[in-house]
Parts: structure tokens; sequence; C-alpha cells
């Protein structure tokens, strides 16, 4: 029986075959096969004491939240134990890839009268680390403006209370800066090997020392912070369980130092409601409302794929949704979320013809044959943070590959209340091109974390002509929240990149550093300068919000794919 304290896909991974979790793109994300344990999130209450056990690794989060490392045998007893409220398996992440200052009148902020540059306020990053020796990250005298960094994919000395890769000082940064590289490198170790981080962190903060200030960043005069996700594994994707200590660990940074901070987000995935009820989403609406704090995120960038299916069925009407599969497809899942007080038929058609279905609303995985395809589904029930239900397909290849041609998935209302459903395939570049949805639907495709209620969510646009960049995720009407809060430019940005050089980048992921940087500039102009002490969390979401500016193409704010509007930083300052 489904342990109900266990999120769905946990569930399932338990019930599972070793073949069908190895065949499977999630149900092995959060287990080490070599020491047979899983890393979790878990929600608790009560002493951390209560945590602990033998083979047991616990890192405490705030807000009773934690990671921890256990062995697979121990799942059900640990989750059996009373002050475990939740427990949810890891989520693969992946960046949010796919001239801005000017256009988000910030330049007239940083040299008119109010000068501001983020001086006094503390930048940080969860992402894939900084090029440290980027000229852009370092004062004139050639010493760090990092604060600190932790490198989670490295050893030998984690933070305080966390249990993985190494923390860098000042100090350590300041002396590695002041010998040759390849000297420097041995004594800190950190290096950016995709450049994501250190383009994210140069828009949002850098000093454009490199440039001669022509590529200044939004906060160039803000103290860094860094963590660099980890660590390195076969996949390479990092998940949410490396990204929520990340936050954790700025935020008590914040907190300790006792200054205020922006914290920037571009990575993100499409698995759960998109209702900002997963405990990722939970824990940063917690954490969002500790110190003076204001947390960024990316849209995502599935704005035009085709991995999104939505629509509304009525009692008696049936749906059919078409998904085209390419050859040599090695992989496979579907998730279709509904209102768990709906109740509806659900019916698979293979390439072949074949049909199965309805399937039963059971607890337990459940196991059909479709030719060539072996069909593993789990109809999940709500807990105790979410009322939506998840029915959760993985199509699993009996040789090498999934079954190609047209699937169709049929859906028939009994008896409804809302009717609304959506279906999800992965995100991230991780399926062939041809493999998709043949109606997909652009509403609700950003990605979680924006999905959060105390995020500031930012689309992206093309600021060389004004216009949406329809990669951009979307909100929907049919969100609980008005999401996104605001667009700012992601298309061709000048970015630092890791060798000391400037390159273009596209996509949410470099759109959402110039509202951090903004957010950085109000909180230096109203905590750092006494204006306005309160000028941190949902206040300057408000602020940013009002101070957004027009797009051309649209006639109704806020709407679905730019929010409030472009950023303004001029704007959004009181007078």
């Amino acid at each position: 029986m489904a342990d109900q304290k266990l999120d769905d896909l946990l569930n399932l991974a338990e019930d599972a075959t070793e073949r069908e979790r190895e065949k499977s793109w999630n149900l092995n994300v959060g287990y080490d096969e070599e020491l047979r344990s899983w890393e979790v999130l878990v929600k608790y209450t009560g002493p951390e004491e209560g945590l602990t056990g033998e083979g047991i690794t616990v890192v405490p989060l705030l807000g009773g939240f934690a990671v921890v490392t256990l062995p697979e045998q121990l799942l059900d007893a640990y989750s059996d134990r009373p002050q475990i409220e939740f427990v949810e398996k890891p989520r693969q992440l992946y960046f949010n890839l796919y001239q801005g200052t000017e256009a988000s009148c910030i330049r007239p902020v940083q040299i008119g009268r109010k000068g501001l540059t983020g001086r006094g306020i503390l930048v940080g990053i969860v992402d894939s680390g900084v090029d440290y020796r980027h000229p852009d990250f370092c004062n004139d005298d050639g010493t760090t403006r990092i604060l600190k960094m932790w490198d989670q994919s490295g050893g030998g000395r984690p933070p305080r209370g966390y249990a993985m890769g190494r923390e860098y000082a000042k100090e350590e940064i300041d002396e590695a800066l002041s010998l040759p590289a390849e000297e420097g490198y041995e004594l800190v170790g950190e290096r950016d090997l995709s450049g994501h981080g250190t383009s994210v962190l140069g828009i949002a903060a850098g000093s454009g020392r490199a440039s001669g200030g022509q590529n200044r960043g939004v906060a160039y005069e803000s103290d860094l912070l860094v963590v660099k996700m980890g660590p390195v594994r076969e996949n390479c994707f990092p998940r949410t369980t490396e990204l929520i200590q990340g936050i954790d660990y700025l935020v008590r940074q914040s907190l300790e130092m006792g200054r205020p901070m922006v914290i920037n987000l571009s990575f993100g995935n499409n698995y759960g409601s998109h209702r900002g009820d997963s405990l990722l989403e939970t824990y940063i609406n917690s954490v969002a409302n500790m110190g003076r704090v204001v947390i960024c995120a990316a849209t995502g960038n599935n704005g035009r794929d085709n991995i999104h299916a939505a629509g509304k069925v009525s009692g008696g009407e049936t749906r059919e949704i078409e998904l085209g599969v390419s050859p040599y497809e090695p992989m496979l899942n579907v998730q279709i979320w509904k209102e768990y007080a709906d109740e509806m038929e659900i019916f698979v058609e293979a390439p072949s013809g074949r049909r199965i279905g309805p399937l039963y609303e059971s607890l337990g995985a459940q196991r059909y044959r479709l030719g060539d395809t072996e069909l593993l589904v789990y109809y999940g029930q709500p807990g105790p943070f979410q009322i939506t239900q998840e029915i959760y397909l993985d199509f699993i290849p009996v040789d090498t590959y999934v079954a190609s041609g047209v699937w169709r998935i049929i859906l028939r209302g009994k008896n409804i209340r809302e009717g609304e459903y959506d279906l999800w395939l992965p995100g991230g570049g991780v399926l062939n091109n041809d493999t998709g949805f043949f109606l997909p639907q652009a509403g609700g495709t950003l990605t979680i974390p924006a999905t959060a209620f105390r995020v500031i969510s930012v689309a992206a646009y093309d600021s060389g002509n004004d216009s949406f960049a329809d990669f951009s995720g979307r909100g929907s009407a049919e969100l609980l929240l008005r999401k996104p809060d605001l667009a700012a430019p992601g298309v061709n940005i000048t970015a630092p990149v890791p060798g000391g050089d400037y390159a273009l980048r596209t996509g949410t992921s470099f759109a959402v550093p110039f509202v951090s940087g903004a957010a950085a500039l109000l909180m230096e102009w109203g905590i750092v300068r006494g204006n306005d002490p309160f000028l941190y969390g949902e206040k300057v979401k408000a602020y940013l919000r009002r101070g957004a500016r027009p797009l051309p193409g649209f006639d109704r704010y806020p709407n679905e794919e730019v929010g409030y509007g472009a950023l303004c930083v001029r704007d959004s300052i009181p007078l």
C-alpha cells in the first residue's frame, strides 16, 4: 500500500523493479545504486534530533525542512516517525538557456542623481558556479568581490551544517588570485565549466572591468555570494535537493551578516502541478519571509515547445490528446494533473492501434504491455500541501526504444466539478525534437520554482525590437497566482564568460538577473540609504510591478506573457 507521507514518484520508485527504474528518466533521481540509499527532501516538526539515526545523514534547513540521506530499506520506517510530515523525491533541474540596461531604465539610476550601484547589498546565485578570475568579479586592486563561495562539487570542507562540497572564504580566493592561474586553481579549484553562472552573475552584478565598464552589470558594486550546484554525476543535471541547500546557505549568510540579499535562480524544471504546492516551492515561500531577502526566478524557455497539453472536459465528454514519439526515443514519461475532485476515465492507445483502459484508480503501480513498450502507471493522492492529483505514465521500452508513432491519451469525464487537465512531458531538451504533443498549449509553461508565490517571476523579451520572446514560459489564467510578475531583456545579451571575455546569451536565465540587479538597486535606495528600511520581500515586487512599462502588442496588464510589463528601474523607485 502506498505511503501517504511519500510523494507519488517515491512511492512508484519503491514499487518499480530495478530494470524499470534504470530505464525510467525520473524514478532513480536521488537514488545511489552503489550505496542503495536515497537522498530526499523532508518537511518535519519538532527537534532536529528526531531526524537522525544509524546510517542516516541529515542536513537541517531553515523553516522545518531537511535534506536526508538514508538506506532504502529504512525509508518506510523513517516516514512513520511522527515528526515527519512529508517526504519528496528530488527532481532534476535544467538551465533556462535558449542590450538590456538601457531598455530597462537602469542607466538613469546608476549615473544620475541617485547614483545607485548595489553598494551594501548582497547578490547571491545558486547556479553552475562562476569564473572567479574574471575581472568583472574583482576589485580594482585585484582582490575578489566574492565574500564566500560554496562549491558543492568540491570536497574537503563543507560549510558548517552541510554535508558536501567545499566552502571558500574571500581570503582564500584573494590568495588564489594573487597566484598564476594554474597555481591558483590548486588552492581554489572551483570552475564554471558551462559558463552559465558566470553570465548570470555578470548581468546581475558584474563590474564591466574587462570591457572598461562598457559591459557593466546592474548592481555592479554589490558584494557577491556564489553557490555552485553539484556534485558531478553521470547525467550532469543538478537536483532540487542541491538547489534548496544552496538557497538555505545564502539565506543563512544574509541572516548571519545582517545584510539585505537578492538571490537569483536561473534553473528550473516542469515536474509538478505548477501551482506552487511542492515542498521546494513551500520551502522558498517560507525562507523568503526570513530576514531582508528577495528571490528572483526565471520562467523558463518552454513557451514554444510541444511538451505541454491542456484542456477541459465535462461529464460524459471525451478528449483525445495526440502525442508523437520520434524514432530512437529511449525514455518517455507523461504527467497528467487534474483536480482530485474530478473523476475521469483514462485510456492509452499505442501507434499499433492497441488500446488499454480505462485505467483504474488504485494504490500502487499498474503495469501494461503495449507491443515493445511497457506502460508503468501510478495514481497519486492529494498531499498535505496540494489538492491536485497526478496520474503518472512512464513509457519503458522492452528493448531499447519506446515505440515510435502517434500515441493517444484519451480522457473521458465521469463525475466532473472543474474539468481542467494538464499533461506534461520532460523539459530541458532531453527528448528528441520530433517528440511532443500535436496541439501543445503555451499557457502555463513557466517552470518551477518560478511558480512559488513569494518569488519575483521573470519572463524574457527582445529589447532589440521591444517584442515578447516567444520561447519564454508563460503563466495561465487557470493558475492560482498571477505569473509572471514582469519581463526583462533575454535575447542576445552581452554577458561575461569564463576566460575573461564576453559572449551573447539568450534565454530567461539571462533575463532574471536584470531583475535581481534591479532589486538590489531598490534595496540600496531604501535600506542602505535610509529612504525605506522595509523595502524588501514582496514590497520590492510591488514596486517593480508598478514601474514596469508597457510593451507593444499588449492591451491588457497583467497578462500571461509579460505580467505587468517590461522592467523599468527608473519608474520603480518612488520619487
